[in-house]
């Protein structure tokens, strides 16, 4: 199955310039979905993972089946303002923005090893940020897994020293 036959490019959005790169017609089409999340769990089959974190807000939705069939915790890391509990937090640039993330100060444990999980690989800013919350909270990132990444934004190059793995490339 070809998973680029489905996600859609929407031009302009968030704002003028940028071409999104739209996953609900995946998620949409449950053979493509669960192929996506067939495919990620075997490629971290025998993998030492403590924990799966999903990015706020599509990366919960891979990693909440991938942590369930992996049976590993999901630990989420949020926007600013979103977790009920008492937080670490990290601000980080956007290519359109900046924003800030929060992970509850309990969710990760001190040697934790942590798979992260997102949609989508861009510039990094993002990632990135997710691998200093996990490394605040004394985690180690044992991998970074995208559904799709944006090759010619260079994400990789923010997250050297990191093993990622993406399913789809642009």
């Amino acid at each position: 199955m070809e998973l680029k036959d489905y996600i859609r490019d929407i031009p302009d959005f968030p704002v003028t310039g940028i071409l999104f790169r739209d996953i609900t017609p995946l998620l949409k089409e449950p053979s493509a979905f669960k192929e996506t999340i067939d495919r990620l769990v075997a490629h971290y089959e025998g993998v030492d993972v403590d924990a799966i974190v999903g990015i706020d807000a599509r990366g919960f939705l891979l990693a909440a089946p991938l942590g369930l069939l992996m049976r590993k915790p999901i630990v989420p890391i949020r926007k600013e303002g979103k977790l009920p509990y008492k937080t670490h937090r990290v601000t980080y640039q956007l290519e359109y923005a900046s924003d800030t993330v929060e992970v509850h100060q309990d969710a990760i444990r001190v040697g934790d090893r942590v798979l992260i999980v997102d949609d989508l690989l861009a510039t990094g800013g993002t990632m990135a940020a997710a691998t200093r919350l996990v490394e605040q909270v004394g985690g180690h990132v044992a991998s970074l897994a995208v559904l799709v990444e944006l090759t010619d934004l260079n994400g990789r190059d923010r997250l050297e020293g990191y093993d990622i793995h993406s399913l789809v490339q642009f």
